[in-house]
Order: structure tokens, then C-alpha cells, then sequence
């Protein structure tokens, strides 16, 4: 009898294992604060997906198909909730992977555990160089689970830096906040600034921190240097109040900097002081082909919108959502190692809202980051603000990737 009854409970205990019909992925990023705009966005870019793929059935694994299942973390762009909620999800025995996270700073601070406990995560939108290359050392792993779904500010930086110098501009000034996102923003600009020849002069080098309203200072610091232009890095609203700044002292420059320059609280809190403002972008909320039509269409359904806070980082957490789901297929498991090694070399091309992407990550490899980096230069074009919106700054960009040029 004990043995009859030893052998039932056992069944019992496999029967859920085997009856599992999902797969549990994690959102996190700043749902709530200065950087909501980015987080927000993401998640629901990502949710969007999850609904397609769950109304779809699921992915198929193993002659099932599995519906997502999400867990859902704010970590208020702050470092110490970034760290705190790493190791929660670290400890998850069932977690297959994460996607999200805005703030490099929050990703410096957590990224550490998933790493430790082999956790596939896809970064996005964060866009800090050091989020990828703190593991580009020599003594880094030798194998990653960390991958980034974002233009790096290498990329970034690069593009702001070409549209300074195609403009004739010789003097610039450059401001950053205080954060890790703008000191290695800052230092991305100066090191493309170096590399493209030294053709910029910099005139000014100020920051500010989150929370400042008044720029008067480091604007009139950049003013009284003969700046052309402002090269700008950082976060949240106070980009705003450098705009607003510049048009109270009467400084008619251009402000070009990383693509946070395209959130609603960038683009709202400046107004009409916002227009001309230059920035690269990966997705602009323009209907020019069917699939960025439909996206953002059940986008505005499904969140009672009429403009997405951030498309960049909806858009991003929205083909994330599609890249991790082909790498489930492929794997046929849930378990996060498994996903990891499908990821580093993804057999079938994902087609997502900005660009159809074939085996956009390869095998980890410490000496070249962008072994574990989707996005290239020339999937990313640069946008302005015009009248409460992001556009194109180039129709040619608009023409080409409505040819489906982006690859």
C-alpha cells in the first residue's frame, strides 16, 4: 500500500510539469517617474506582441504550444530597485528569460545576478555602452546571457556627431546629465568626436542633474564660447528645460543628441522651443509600410492613445517579444540556456515592426560586443521634432525603409 501510494503521489507531482501550457518571461523597466515615458512604452509594445503570440496559440515546444506567462517589475529607474529585483528573478527556478530595462544604471546593478544564474535577458531600449561592455573584458564570461536589442550610444553618438560636422558646424558645446547614461553618452560624443577627425571644437562641457529646471548657466557658458550647436545627452525632462533655456537667452543653436530627445516628456515640455531638435531613432511613428501601419494601429486600440509616448521603445519591446519567441521555437524548451544558445544563432529571419531580422546576434564573443548587439548603423535614421512629433529629418530615410530598404 505504501508503495501504491508512493508511486500515485509522484504522479501527482509530475502531472503539473507535464501538463505546463506556459512559459514565464519578465518585463521590467520604470513603469513609474521620469523615465516612464521609455518604460511604459516598451512593456506595452511588449504586451502587444505577448497578445498576438498568446491569441495565436502560444509557441509551439515539443508538440505543445505554450502561452506567455508575465511578470511584471518596476524598477522606478533607480539603481537599488534594479539590483533588488535582478536577484528576485535570479531566484525564479521557472523564469525562462527578461526583457526590458531603460536605465543603464539599473542595468549595471542587476544584470550581474541574471548573469550568475545563466537567465537569458534581452536589453531594451537601454542604450549605454557600458550595459554591454562591462562584459568585454578579459576576465569576462565566456559565455553571456545578456543580449541588447537597442542602437547603442556608440551608434548614436556616431550619427550626432556626422550631422554636426555634415552642417559645417566647427564649435559645439556638449551637455549631459549626471547619470552613467550621460557621462558615457558624453564620452561616446567626445570619443566620435576624436575619431571623425577632430573637425568639432568643444567649447563647453557642462551637466546637470535629474531634477535640475534651470540651465541658464551652462547654456550661457556654451553661448559665451561660440557653440554652433548643443550635443546633448540624457534622460528625462530635463532635456525639456535645456530647450526651454536656450530659447529664453536667445540661443538660436541646434540641439542634437541621443534618441531620448523623442519622448513625450522631451517633445510636450518644450513645445514649439523642441522643433528642429535632432535625434537618431530606430522606429518613427509613421505609417509607411503595412506592418508599421498595423502596429501602430493596435497600439492606439489597445492603449486608448493617440500618439505612443516613446515608439522607439514600444516598437523595440515589441520585436524583443518575437526575437525571444523564435528562440524558444527553435530551442523547443523553456529552459533559459537553451533559449540563450538559440538566440546566438537564429536559423529562420523574425519579421518585427522595424526591420525583418536575420541572425541578428551571434556567438559571444568578449573581444567584439556586437556579437550580443541586434541593431547596425544603418538601421537607424535620424529624426526631428515638428509640431508635437517626431518625424524624419530625411525623406530619403523614409523612402528607402517604405522600400523595405532596412535590413
Amino acid at each position: 500500500m505504501k508503495r501504491l501510494f508512493g508511486t500515485l503521489l509522484l504522479c501527482a507531482l509530475a502531472v503539473p510539469a507535464l501538463a505546463a501550457d506556459t512559459i514565464k518571461i519578465a518585463i521590467t523597466g520604470p513603469f513609474t517617474g521620469g523615465s516612464a515615458p521609455m518604460g511604459a512604452s516598451m512593456r506595452d509594445g511588449a504586451k502587444l506582441a505577448i497578445s498576438e503570440i498568446n491569441a495565436a496559440g502560444g509557441i509551439p515546444v515539443g508538440g505543445r504550444k505554450l502561452k506567455i506567462d508575465i511578470i511584471e517589475r518596476d524598477d522606478e529607474a533607480k539603481n537599488e530597485r534594479g539590483a533588488l529585483i535582478g536577484q528576485e528573478l535570479a531566484s525564479m527556478p521557472d523564469l525562462s528569460g527578461v526583457i526590458g530595462s531603460v536605465n543603464t544604471g539599473v542595468v549595471l546593478a542587476g544584470d550581474k545576478f541574471l548573469q550568475e544564474k545563466g537567465i537569458t535577458k534581452i536589453i531594451t531600449p537601454a542604450a549605454g555602452s557600458a550595459s554591454m561592455t562591462q562584459w568585454a573584458k578579459p576576465d569576462g564570461p565566456k559565455q553571456l546571457s545578456i543580449f541588447r536589442f537597442a542602437a547603442h550610444d556608440g551608434i548614436q553618438a556616431a550619427m550626432v556627431v556626422e550631422d554636426a560636422t555634415n552642417r559645417k558646424f566647427t564649435k559645439v558645446a556638449l551637455l549631459h546629465d549626471s547619470t552613467n547614461y550621460g557621462v558615457s553618452g558624453r564620452d561616446d560624443l567626445l570619443n566620435q568626436i576624436k575619431k571623425q577627425g577632430d573637425k568639432l571644437q568643444v567649447v563647453a562641457t557642462e551637466k546637470f542633474n535629474i531634477g535640475d529646471k534651470d540651465m541658464t548657466a551652462q547654456l550661457l557658458r556654451a553661448k559665451a564660447g561660440g557653440a554652433q550647436a548643443i550635443l546633448i545627452w540624457g534622460i528625462g525632462p530635463e532635456l525639456a528645460a535645456v530647450s526651454n533655456g536656450m530659447a529664453k537667452i536667445g540661443m538660436k543653436v541646434p540641439l542634437i543628441g541621443g534618441w531620448t530627445l523623442s519622448m513625450s516628456n522631451y517633445v510636450d515640455n518644450a513645445g514649439k522651443n523642441g522643433n528642429g531638435t535632432l535625434m537618431p531613432q530606430t522606429f518613427i511613428e509613421e505609417p509607411i509600410t503595412p506592418k508599421a501601419q498595423a502596429f501602430i494601429e493596435a497600439y492606439h486600440k489597445a492603449y486608448g492613445v493617440q500618439r505612443i509616448a516613446s515608439p522607439v521603445s514600444a516598437a523595440q519591446g515589441y520585436d524583443a517579444v518575437y526575437l525571444f519567441a523564435a528562440a524558444v521555437k527553435q530551442a523547443g524548451s523553456t529552459e533559459s540556456l537553451k533559449i540563450r544558445d538559440a538566440l546566438e544563432d537564429l536559423k529562420e529571419p523574425v519579421s518585427g515592426v522595424i526591420a525583418t531580422w536575420s541572425h541578428p546576434y551571434s556567438k559571444w564573443d568578449p573581444s567584439n560586443v556586437d556579437t550580443h548587439e541586434a541593431f547596425r548603423r544603418e538601421q537607424v535614421v535620424m529624426g526631428m521634432v515638428k509640431d508635437g512629433r517626431v518625424v524624419f529629418a530625411n525623406e530619403t530615410d523614409k523612402a528607402r525603409l517604405a522600400k523595405g530598404g532596412k535590413k
